[in-house]
């Protein structure tokens, strides 16, 4: 019966076109279709997490089940990264996550054969490279383990985002406000700017609480660049509306703009409430079924071997 099911899965996912996420980087390689009689299949959605239970419900939760839809067959389960959050939550209301680490481990003791890692990160930051770590140390205990991308991966990501978010209804001008990083990935938001102002959309700033573009560039852009509106609308640009949300952006932040003259409003939404952006994960998580990322001194031992 197993077998079965994965066949039809596999049937599904190439009657439907994957979502490429910079192409160059990757090769065909159907992950379903290599397994053998006894294999087992499993899909490992990570998420940072959140104390929350209401932002938990409206995006972590929904994704899992979304999931756990699109790809009927294959067990779908669950880890957090964020030790903090694990740990407060065991304290406070008795709900215990695993790691990453953990639940590799427990998914090998189960049998367990082929992992697909799915993370709710939005840039290839130090959260994706804890994952991929975790998700490298505990190779060997399986036939293969990908790790799908974050939101933001390849150019065509940020694109269809900066779509995504024209959508947005809003008072005056947006600005999305990112967790950040202090690695160069922090570019990543800088980039998801200059995309949002490629495309037209000047009534958006991006800017981060622990990178940059920081507080002072942000207000610095919407002061010369934006639409002249004296509203303002803050939206988290994460995937839960957690304790930056309701504490950095709807207090901090909002309080400093305010200060400026301008007129603040907060939406308290977490990007994965948006049924677009769920999708996104969900096209990343199929084309990381179908393929897998190239090594990268195998592609260039490969030039030696050209005439």
């Amino acid at each position: 019966m197993r077998t079965f099911i994965l066949l039809f899965i596999f049937l599904l996912l190439s009657s439907r076109p994957a979502t490429a996420s910079g192409d160059g980087n990757f090769i065909e390689s159907d992950m379903l279709a290599s397994m053998k009689p006894g294999d087992k299949a499993a899909i490992l959605m990570v998420h940072f997490g959140t104390t929350y239970e209401d932002t938990r419900k409206a995006t972590i939760d929904i994704i899992n089940d979304k999931i756990k839809k699109t790809f009927p067959g294959i067990d779908v389960k669950e880890a957090w990264t964020s030790r903090i959050i694990i740990r407060r939550l065991k304290a406070r209301d008795g709900i215990v996550k695993s790691t990453p680490g953990q639940m590799l481990e427990q998914l090998r003791k189960e049998g367990y054969t082929h992992i697909l890692i799915q993370s709710t990160n939005i840039i290839e930051g130090v959260e994706m490279e804890s994952i991929r770590r975790e998700a490298e140390a505990a190779a060997p205990g399986f036939k293969e383990i990908r790790v799908g991308a974050p939101l933001l991966y390849s150019v065509e990501d940020y694109a269809r985002v900066a779509d995504i978010l024209k959508k947005t209804e809003f008072r005056g001008n947006a600005v999305l406000v990112g967790h950040g990083t202090y690695t160069p990935a922090t570019a990543s938001y800088a980039m998801l700017d200059y995309m949002l102002q490629s495309k037209g959309m000047k009534n958006f700033c991006v800017g981060t609480i622990e990178g940059y573009p920081a507080f002072e560039e942000m207000m610095a852009r919407l002061k010369t660049d934006g639409t002249g509106s004296e509203e303002v609308t803050l939206i988290p640009f994460m995937f839960v509306a957690g304790d930056h949300a309701r504490n950095d952006i709807a207090a901090d932040w909002k309080e400093a703009i305010e200060r400026q003259g301008y007129k603040v409003s907060v939406r308290m939404e977490g990007l994965g409430q948006n049924p677009d952006i769920q999708d996104m994960f969900i096209d990343h998580a199929r084309f990381m079924l179908k393929h897998k990322m190239k090594d990268i001194m195998e592609k260039k031992n490969m030039y030696f071997c050209k005439p």
